[in-house]
């Protein structure tokens, strides 16, 4: 497989499904058409069972449809960025690919080895058995999560609380068996998406690559690996979204105060910090190798030209009548001491 093969998201069962659905378009055509279509499919059954529960405006429950910012902010914002979020990581994370190569920090010996990583990345981003995976542990876990930690135990428009947990509503089945695993599917999809992306990172820095430690970015011309955690901002949007209106829902219908979600808040936070970093951290090794051999190498050329320049201009061995200004000498000490500078300060941010 060639670089310019690579995708994260064309390709696995449900990308076939959006295909044969006609609502995706090879490669990622009518998105937004498709952000609209699963978002429908998920919230409006939800707002017209809701309607026919009368449990959308008020009435006996303490939570009406209408009022729900976690059920809205989920389905209406969260989900549809997620969808979004497809064309902006597959523009973004090719390039990045090709760069391996363009850049020639691949060497040509590891190059066949390159294009198997490729391989086997889509192979894993294809799997069936992973997808179907998400979906047996959706229906199992996912589901016991929802119901005993995430549903509120009150009366709502989804289900009222009994002794056995939530008691559901017709609209309250609808939300527990196809929308809520909707919504689970496409994140953990992306979590899998996330585990291709940095395995093939990972196997990429066990390469021979050929890193300057000199290189402007600091980072020994890995600098673009580090900026491709931008390309997945819109997963941690919607996240971000999502605990957002969580906590609102805590907060105004659950009786929870705001302090007691810090420590979710702090560890988004968290796991934001940790998420840009992840990418360069994998080739952490390879840049500590880089410094030390930079600092090894470029310091016995500096150390070199610092003693010829002492030499000829300290120690009193420079021609009578030749002039310091224009001396080629001397630019050359201004060009090594930034080298020297970028050198020492390589990967200082993750030692």
């Amino acid at each position: 497989m060639l670089p310019s093969d690579f995708s994260l998201v064309l390709g696995g069962p449900l990308y076939q499904l959006y295909v044969r659905s006609r609502i995706l378009k090879p490669p990622l055509d009518l998105v937004q058409w498709r952000a609209i279509v699963i978002a429908a499919v998920a919230w409006l059954p939800l707002l017209v069972l809701s309607l026919i529960g009368r449990s959308a405006t008020g009435g006996a429950v303490a939570l009406p449809f209408l009022h729900d910012i976690e059920t809205h902010v989920r389905f209406l914002i969260a989900l549809p960025i997620l969808i979004l979020a497809e064309i902006v990581v597959h523009q973004r994370i090719r390039p990045v690919v090709e760069q391996f190569v363009d850049r020639g920090i691949v060497v040509p010996e590891e190059v066949p080895a390159f294009h198997a990583a490729i391989a086997s990345a889509l192979r894993l981003r294809n799997s069936v058995a992973l997808e179907v995976g998400l979906i047996v542990l959706i229906y199992t876990v996912g589901h016991w999560v929802w119901r005993e930690q995430i549903a509120l135990h009150r009366a709502t428009w989804y289900g009222t609380p009994d002794g056995a947990g939530v008691r559901l509503t017709l609209s309250g089945y609808w939300y527990a068996f196809v929308s809520i695993p909707i919504f689970q599917l496409i994140l953990l999809r992306w979590y899998l998406r996330l585990f291709v992306w940095f395995s093939f990172l990972w196997r990429v820095s066990r390469l021979k690559l050929r890193l300057i430690p000199t290189h402007p970015d600091r980072a020994a011309g890995l600098g673009f690996v580090g900026v491709s955690a931008y390309a997945f901002e819109p997963v941690l949007f919607a996240q971000g979204a999502m605990l957002a209106g969580l906590i609102a829902s805590r907060v105004f219908y659950g009786g929870q105060n705001l302090l007691t979600f810090k420590v979710d808040a702090a560890g988004f936070v968290a796991f934001f910090v940790l998420f840009m970093l992840a990418p360069l951290v994998m080739f952490t090794p390879l840049l500590v190798e880089a410094r030390r051999r930079g600092l090894r190498e470029y310091g016995v050329l500096a150390s070199r030209h610092a003693q010829e320049f002492d030499d000829k201009w300290i120690r009193g061995g420079v021609p009578a009548g030749e002039l310091l200004v224009g001396t080629p000498l001397l630019p050359l000490t201004l060009t090594i001491m930034p080298f020297e500078e970028v050198v020492t300060r390589l990967i200082k941010v993750l030692l």
